[in-house]
């Protein structure tokens, strides 16, 4: 991995802050149980501006007439690393990740002041982490307290997010690349999972398939809890007990996505546990699919990001007519928000870095105009609860299609490529 992309960014968010000082920290690593930690994810802004693995770890950036970027990181630590694994320190970690200078974490508290003095405006994530908010508000005392020698605190504090969350919004060609990768492997995953897939086997064995895949093929792991929702259980949207039978003549939703790199792919299908749809199954899959293209039609540069959402919307409504599950023009209906009973949720999302990524979806009263660069996800489904007023054939069909999309200066490009359409899907499921 070449540091020179995230070099690049903090370059960029330099010439943001002016005279300023921005302070991002990682993550901390946080205990699952008594002295046994989850496994590390570093925090998704600091990775962003500096691709730095370990914790214990903050980056403060230095604008003004000699801009620079600082890294303070755990120290070389040769009995730590017995046990733990190999540690930069900060030597090491300012040459491999293009740092202007580096130092122990240990010296953080007692730098800060002096980063601080004399700028005039701080960049922190404010109210993000209150541990983090009293600790540079200690930095911000220390430089007042020094008022009569001269020194003076920032006049101003501005939420950083602000200014990454735009730089986030629209990937770089790195990023690109990175994305196009885990949507591979998250494609893969998916195939694989409709190929084991037998009447009888349980939700988790789906997801032990998805789980290999994912690993086999380089992943760091899950992008977020697997749904893998059986029948009934695909009408529930975060359903993630995944411990059902898989029953013969019904569908399995599964929603699932690996990371790479810190990026995430994020993968929605359905498909018949038996590997053949049934009528009433292919009809409304037919319906889901079809909003999907409209939405993704509808995803291009210079539209607005409700937009997909709207054209998902119409056909959708269309289809519930067409089943007889709502009466009434389409119009009335979408005025209404009626079809909200059987789809009650938005079309997509960013997607990036995290699953829900960072950036605005609306520009104070307009919804964002989506540009070259961005990524989104385009999600619409179809959700057929059980109830009295639901023919038979219908009820408990759960469906969702998502892919992962990104906008390009003619229109969009589909990063995802699992089985998708109804043939598709019966092929790569065939038991012959």
């Amino acid at each position: 991995m070449t540091h020179a992309p995230f070099l690049a960014r903090r370059k960029r968010l330099l010439k943001t802050l002016a005279d300023g000082v921005a302070i991002v920290p990682t993550a901390p690593e946080v205990i699952r149980n008594r002295d046994a930690h989850h496994p590390y994810r570093f925090d998704s802004y600091f990775w962003y501006l500096t691709g730095f693995p370990e914790p214990e770890a903050v980056v403060v950036l230095v604008g003004g007439k000699k801009p620079k970027s600082i890294l303070f990181c755990r120290e070389k630590h040769e009995e730590r690393e017995i046990w733990d694994g190999y540690r930069y320190g900060p030597k090491a970690a300012k040459a491999a990740f293009g740092f202007d200078a580096a130092y122990p974490i240990e010296q953080f508290d007692k730098k800060l002041p002096e980063f601080l003095a004399d700028r005039d405006t701080l960049w922190h994530a404010i109210g993000h982490d209150a541990a983090w908010d009293a600790r540079i508000a200690k930095a911000l005392n220390e430089v007042r307290a020094q008022a009569r020698a001269g020194k003076r605190a920032p006049r101003a504090i501005h939420d950083l997010r602000a200014e990454l969350d735009a730089m986030r919004l629209v990937k770089d060609s790195t990023e690109a690349a990175i994305q196009q990768r885990s949507a591979d492997i998250a494609s893969a995953g998916h195939a694989r999972a409709m190929r084991a897939c037998r009447p009888g086997m349980a939700e988790y064995e789906l997801e032990a398939e998805l789980s290999y895949e994912f690993r086999k093929r380089g992943a760091d792991g899950h992008a977020y809890t697997p749904i893998v929702a059986s029948g009934a259980n695909a009408c529930v949207l975060h359903y993630v007990e995944n411990n059902k039978l898989l029953n013969d003549h019904t569908l399995v939703l599964i929603d699932a996505g690996c990371e790479v790199e810190g990026y995430a792919a994020d993968i929605t299908r359905t498909f018949p546990v038996n590997g053949r749809f049934n009528a009433a199954q292919k009809d409304v899959y037919q319906i889901v699919l079809a909003a999907q293209a409209a939405a993704i039609a509808a995803t291009a540069p210079g539209r607005h990001f409700m937009e997909a959402h709207d054209a998902a919307v119409r056909v959708l409504t269309q289809g519930l007519v067409d089943l007889k599950l709502l009466k009434g023009s389409v119009d009335t209906l979408i005025d209404k928000g009626d079809y909200r009973r059987f789809y009650m949720h938005r079309t997509g999302h960013w997607l990036g870095l995290d699953v829900h990524d960072a950036g605005e979806y609306k520009v104070g009263d307009q919804w964002t105009t989506l540009q070259p660069g961005m990524t989104v996800t385009v999600e619409p489904g179809l959700y057929i609860r059980p109830a009295d007023d639901i023919p038979p054939a219908l009820a408990g069909i759960g469906i969702r299609i998502e892919d992962d999309v990104r906008v390009t200066e003619t229109g969009c490009n589909v990063y995802t490529t699992a089985p998708k359409t109804v043939a598709e899907i019966e092929e790569v499921m065939r038991h012959d």
